[in-house]
């Protein structure tokens, strides 16, 4: 009986797939989850990225692969049932910086097409839906897990359980204080954009263009793809100025004035309001740094490694009067790790300009001035590093390395809520794998024998 109806629920699911198989012959489906597929092309495209990445795969590929995609494919059924939702803004500046790497790395965009074997569109797309899908299983697993709380008490007892011979290796960390100026923009750059932007809403007042046909042509924010859409915001999700101007838009078919923000110059449009959130649309340019005022910012910055040498100020004291770092400013330029919310830094969590200098100098030492990218503004930025602190790579030590050992608690029991969540839910859910497929170590019984 079991099996005749086991025969009867495949039939009824990959009848479902039926006139996609029609149209697409090459695809295969290698297991279903629920009612959801998971093609074997899905598969192979993972396995592609996965060596690119470098990201070690334990185990069979395509036994380990199928697997992890099934729990994703658990997680994403719970978000519907939860609702959740991910910012557009979000996705679209993660798969950015995602092709800039992939850029990088490979040497043009062809090369990106060649290696990945479609084209940049095709990509994109496909990026845009694995981006959201992970932010979207964090959002899951965060709600699971958010009452998660280690005590001193907890850390203590964690630590002690820890056999000596197998104490966690703590990899090097630096403590970091920097200085930034942001290179003047020409006000004949700042007029050209605006004048574009200007020339945008005459077009959309006028009924000449659609306004998310001019964001997805022109606009320099990661919501482009999206005709400048960014989703429902609450204020304080947005940039104070761009807030201000958006949420005291009433009419939809009108065009906000220009906005200057820290990332550039905006023009707004209201899709809909709920309540106190807010959905819109925006084009953003942003005025380019030529190399004149990088190179007079680099020889200001110079001037300012100079006078700290010869202890005309500290170097504190010029980050607290002289740095555009908003962020590390008032704390005599000290950086802060947005990872674990403490001063201390892995290499990897640098940004890679930063990284590059600190890693070869001694604690004390203040760098060379160097060009970077601002991350939050898209901007090259100068900047002039020191050096406060450099622990070596060691054994973990409970009063030395205490917020790291409670980190690794609490990943730990959120593991473990994680993994009994994945159990009690694959037991629940309709579960196939096609011949050629099962003979796996799998770490869930998918099979349910």
């Amino acid at each position: 009986m079991r099996t005749k109806l086991v025969s009867i629920v495949c039939l009824a699911i990959f009848s479902c797939f039926f006139s996609y198989a029609q149209n697409n012959v090459a695809e295969e489906v290698v297991w279903v989850v629920g009612d959801e597929p998971i093609f074997k092309s899905d598969v192979e495209e993972q396995y592609i990225q996965s060596q690119y990445e470098h990201i070690a795969i334990p185990g069979n590929p395509y036994c380990a692969i199928p697997e992890q995609m099934a729990i994703n494919k658990l997680f994403l059924h719970q978000a519907k049932i939860d609702t959740v939702e991910v910012s557009n803004n979000i996705v679209m500046q993660s798969v950015d910086a995602q092709i800039n790497y992939f850029i990088a790395n490979l040497g043009s965009k062809e090369k990106v097409e060649e290696y990945f074997r479609k084209p940049m569109p095709e990509l994109r797309e496909q990026l845009i839906n694995t981006v959201r899908d992970k932010y979207t299983i964090q959002q899951v697993q965060n709600n699971l897990t958010k009452n998660v709380k280690a005590t001193p008490a907890d850390v203590r007892k964690y630590f002690n359980t820890l056999p000596q011979d197998s104490l966690p290796y703590i990899p090097r960390q630096v403590q970091v204080e920097i200085i930034t100026i942001n290179p003047v923009i020409p006000q004949q750059e700042i007029d050209e954009v605006k004048a574009r932007l200007r020339d945008y809403t005459q077009k959309v007042n006028s009924g000449e263009s659609d306004f998310s046909t001019l964001a997805i042509l022109y606009s320099e924010d990661g919501s482009s793809t999206y005709g400048g859409e960014i989703g429902f915001k609450g204020r304080a999700e947005l940039l104070p100025e761009y807030a201000n101007v958006a949420f005291n838009l009433n009419d939809p078919k009108k065009v906000s004035k220009i906005v200057e923000t820290e990332a550039g110059y905006h023009i707004i449009q209201l899709i809909e309001k709920r309540g106190d959130r807010i959905n819109t649309r925006h084009i953003l340019l942003r005025p380019k740094v030529n190399e004149k005022d990088l190179n007079e910012a680099l020889v200001k910055l110079d001037s300012l490694k100079t006078d700290v040498a010869a202890n005309k100020y500290t170097f504190e004291e010029a980050a607290m009067y002289v740095s555009q770092d908003k962020d590390s400013r008032n704390n005599n330029g000290m950086m802060l790790n947005e990872r674990n919310h403490t001063t201390l830094f892995e290499m990897a969590d640098l940004p890679p300009e930063v990284a590059k200098h600190v890693d070869n100098m001694q604690v004390g030492e203040i760098s060379e001035p160097f060009i970077m990218m601002n991350a939050a503004t898209n901007r090259k930025q100068v900047a002039l590093v020191k050096l406060v602190k450099r622990i070596e790579g060691h054994k973990a030590d409970l009063a030395e390395d205490y917020q790291t050992l409670k980190g690794m608690y609490e990943n730990k029991k959120k593991a473990d809520i994680i993994e009994k969540w994945v159990d009690e839910k694959q037991k629940k859910t309709y579960v196939y794998i096609e011949e050629g497929w099962r003979n796996c170590e799998f770490k869930y019984n998918w099979l349910k024998q």
